[in-house]
């Protein structure tokens, strides 16, 4: 009994659910974020928070709130970068819990610096006064952050369906009725060319695209250097062709699995163990491009 409710919540927590607004949109988010805090302090009072040097209480969370839109901008930038909370389309709400503390957490430390902007320096340097900064920031900071988590709440009542295809015909006996495709590249010494049923996929890789090939039925990977949206513009020409997210385009006929809901599709092709993500900006034109050729 126990092992199975640990289960569900393990479940709940690795869902996938949208990314929250202020991170997702970091210099609105930002603006939004510290006019909240700054408005929740100017009316409330909150913690004990007091004025400081000649300044009124009002100047003085002004100047606090202006010096920490830096801050706060550069935890959420650094936030995106990391590689287990860049991908927006893999967000779960076990990342939307851990991003909050980040953020919460680097406000709270940068409070405590400014402090030092605006007090006596001489009378900062104890935990005390370190720990009161991230309880101002965690209290304060966590109302706005949880109302955009909160905004995405029906996205878990949004159950995962499950989708299996058969294999796309052998692409060998394609080969006869389409035309080569060859992909040009920055550097002039790489070349590239293949059928259009042999792509499976193609995901873009720092300044390079990396391809994707079913080649008489074994995989091959090509990299070129180029970048994915200039590769779209190559590709353009072919129907079942797909750029289903910013860093991958997606051969429709090789789809043998998809899985997902309307907050975006995990897709899985015969052979690999690689799983290509559809956006949830996508999945519309996905579903409508998988009824024409599957």
């Amino acid at each position: 009994m126990a092992h199975n409710s640990m289960r569900r919540v393990l479940k709940i927590f690795t869902r996938n659910y949208p990314r929250n607004f202020i991170i997702e949109k970091p210099y609105v988010g930002t603006v939004i974020f510290i006019a909240f805090c700054f408005a929740f302090m100017v009316l409330y009072k909150p913690l004990n928070t007091h004025q400081v040097r000649s300044f009124s209480y009002g100047v003085t969370m002004a100047i606090y709130n202006g010096i920490l839109c830096v801050p706060v901008l550069f935890v959420i930038k650094l936030l995106k970068k990391l590689r287990y909370f860049s991908n927006p389309d893999e967000w779960t709400i076990i990342k939307e819990i851990l991003s909050i503390i980040f953020i919460l957490f680097g406000n709270g430390i940068s409070i405590y610096f400014i402090g030092f902007l605006m007090e006596v320096p001489g009378e900062r340097w104890n935990l005390s006064t370190f720990f009161n900064s991230c309880i101002i920031s965690f209290l304060i900071g966590i109302i706005p952050l949880l109302f955009f988590s909160a905004t995405n709440y029906r996205h878990l009542f949004v159950a995962d369906i499950v989708k299996n295809f058969k294999p796309d015909i052998n692409t060998s006996s394609l080969q006869q009725s389409e035309k080569l495709i060859e992909i040009n590249s920055q550097l002039k010494k790489e070349e590239l060319s293949f059928y259009p049923g042999q792509l499976i996929f193609a995901e873009s890789d720092s300044n390079y695209v990396v391809f994707h090939l079913n080649v008489d039925n074994h995989i091959r990977k090509k990299t070129i250097r180029n970048s994915i949206g200039n590769i779209e513009q190559q590709l353009s020409e072919i129907p079942f062709y797909m750029r289903t997210h910013r860093a991958f385009i997606v051969n429709v006929r090789q789809v043998v699995s998809q899985k997902g809901n309307t907050l975006g599709y995990r897709l899985k092709f015969s052979g690999m163990d690689a799983v290509v993500p559809v956006s949830r900006q996508k999945t519309r034109d996905f579903d409508q491009l998988m009824k024409q050729y599957r």
